[in-house]
Parts: C-alpha cells; sequence; structure tokens
C-alpha cells in the first residue's frame, strides 16, 4: 500500500508540475536543469549537448551507470530521463527509440586478419576472448551472437570496462567485441564486422521517462534534442513507440539463458586448473 500511495504522489506533483509550467509559461521558457542517466557515455555526451544548443541557459548534470543501475536511478527519480539500452518495457515508463547498433570485432593492430574488414564468427572460437561483467549489455549481445552461430570459445577473460578491454587488446591479450559507436579510431587496433551478423544480437537505445512526465516542458526539451541524433544511428530505427512490445526480449532472453547454460564452456581460470582441478599441463 505505500508503495502505491508514493506512486500515486509522485504522479500528482508531476500533473501539478505540467499545470504549473502551462500557468507561469515555463513551456515557452524551457527547462532549468536537467539530470540525464545514460548507460551509454556517447549517447550521453550526443544528447547533453544537443539540449545545450536548444537550451544554453539549462544546466545538466549526467550519471553515467550500467542498465539496470541507470533505469533504477529513474525509478526512484534520482535522475529525470536515461539514455538506456535494452531497458526492461514498463507501464510506468514512456520509451522513444534513438538508436540502433550492431556489434564489431577488435583484435590488436598486429592480428592476422587486422586488414580483412570482416571476420566469420566461427573464428572466434579459438582467440581468447575478453568479455565484459554479466550485467553488461555488449557482453549479452556478445553471446546472443555467439550462440546464433553455435560457436563456443576455447577461452574466456572477464574484465569489468570497456576501458579496459581496449587496453588488453592492445597489449594482445585476446579480442573483444564493441558496440560499432564505441570504436574510436585507435592505431592499436582494428575493428572487423562480425559475419553473419545475428538481428537479435543489435542493441537498440531508447529515451526513457516516466509516462507522467513526458508532457513537461523538460521532457519536450530532451525528445526535441533526441530527434536531431536520430540521423546518427549506425542503424536505421525502428518504426517504434511506447508501447514497444516485450516479446522480442524474451525471446532474446531465454536464448541467452541457453547459451550461458551451454556445457563445455570455459574461463580463463578454468582451463589454467586443467580438466580434474590440478594445474593445466604445459605444452
Amino acid at each position: 500500500m505505500g508503495q502505491d500511495l508514493f506512486a500515486l504522489t509522485k504522479r500528482m506533483f508531476a500533473t501539478s508540475d505540467e499545470i504549473d509550467e502551462l500557468l507561469g509559461g515555463e513551456a515557452e521558457a524551457g527547462p532549468r536543469s536537467i539530470r540525464l542517466g545514460s548507460d551509454s557515455p556517447i549517447y550521453a555526451a550526443r544528447l547533453a549537448k544537443a539540449v545545450m544548443a536548444s537550451h544554453p541557459e539549462a544546466a545538466i548534470e549526467v550519471r553515467i551507470d550500467n542498465a539496470r543501475e541507470t533505469m533504477r536511478r529513474l525509478q526512484e527519480a534520482s535522475v529525470d530521463v536515461v539514455v538506456s539500452s535494452d531497458p526492461p518495457m514498463d507501464g510506468q515508463f514512456f520509451y522513444e527509440p534513438l538508436f540502433a547498433d550492431y556489434l564489431m570485432v577488435a583484435v590488436p593492430s598486429s592480428h592476422s586478419r587486422a586488414k580483412d574488414g570482416l571476420i566469420n564468427i566461427e573464428a572466434l572460437a579459438h582467440e581468447p576472448l575478453l568479455i565484459r561483467e554479466p550485467a553488461s549489455k555488449t557482453r549479452a549481445a556478445m553471446e546472443m551472437l555467439l550462440a546464433t552461430a553455435n560457436v563456443a570459445p576455447d577461452c574466456l577473460i572477464e574484465l569489468h570496462s570497456r576501458e579496459a578491454i581496449r587496453e588488453a587488446i592492445a597489449l594482445g591479450m585476446g579480442v573483444s567485441l564493441f558496440f560499432s559507436s564505441e570504436c574510436p579510431p585507435d592505431a592499436r587496433l582494428a575493428f572487423l564486422r562480425p559475419t553473419p551478423q545475428a538481428e537479435r544480437a543489435q542493441l537498440i537505445g531508447y529515451v526513457v521517462c516516466r509516462v507522467e512526465r513526458r508532457r513537461t516542458a523538460l521532457m519536450r526539451a530532451v525528445f526535441a534534442a533526441a530527434e536531431t541524433l536520430k540521423p546518427l544511428s549506425p542503424l536505421p530505427l525502428p518504426g517504434l513507440s511506447h508501447p514497444v512490445e516485450a516479446a522480442p526480449l524474451v525471446a532474446r532472453a531465454a536464448a541467452l539463458a541457453a547459451v550461458r547454460s551451454r556445457p563445455g564452456r570455459r574461463s580463463h581460470a578454468e582451463r589454467r586448473r586443467g580438466p580434474e582441478g590440478g594445474a593445466a599441463q604445459q605444452t
């Protein structure tokens, strides 16, 4: 009962804010401050810049977290709006597609395939594969891509940030996958398009706010700024607006659970321990 009352109270205050904006002329004046959360540093920066271009007087605060934490902040109203990758569908939120992206394979510039431009997914089975933490959307998409191609890498090494993985690739520790928008020029690395590219391994990013806030001056400014960024999407955006069908996300989650439970996948530590739990033999 307490949670329902709290949610109702927040909606009442949001409605009151909208009325105050309309009566006080704030709708025309634009937002005074914006608290933006995101799991994508690139799109957070782009959206903040676009808002500042149309509303230079607005103060903008940006918080970067993983996808789960980003949506939690929105739920708790510690941010006003978020850019979230493949967020859970919830009737209390309004979703507007912002970008669609695909995976690229990152290899050291000294790699034998570095100049090929393309790489078959099956080739990753025999490469040390550097992966993100389990909650990462990049890892989920990577595992979906591997599952679709029925590829189980021999060696997995878990690192917990894009920056750590990028440096590890440059040092020759292995290869990894990034979304194309996360592949800035780096002379130490080469980025290859994986084939085949599974549609379910692609990522869709959304601008998300609470339903009761979507008509406020703040959100109108954010959504107008987001419209100017859609042409930058690496892939064509789906013609979707809220409510978004949850079925494709459920199917993706089921396939991901299947690949994570597949026998025979071994981490780097398991390979070092050997088949019986002892030290691996040197060859």
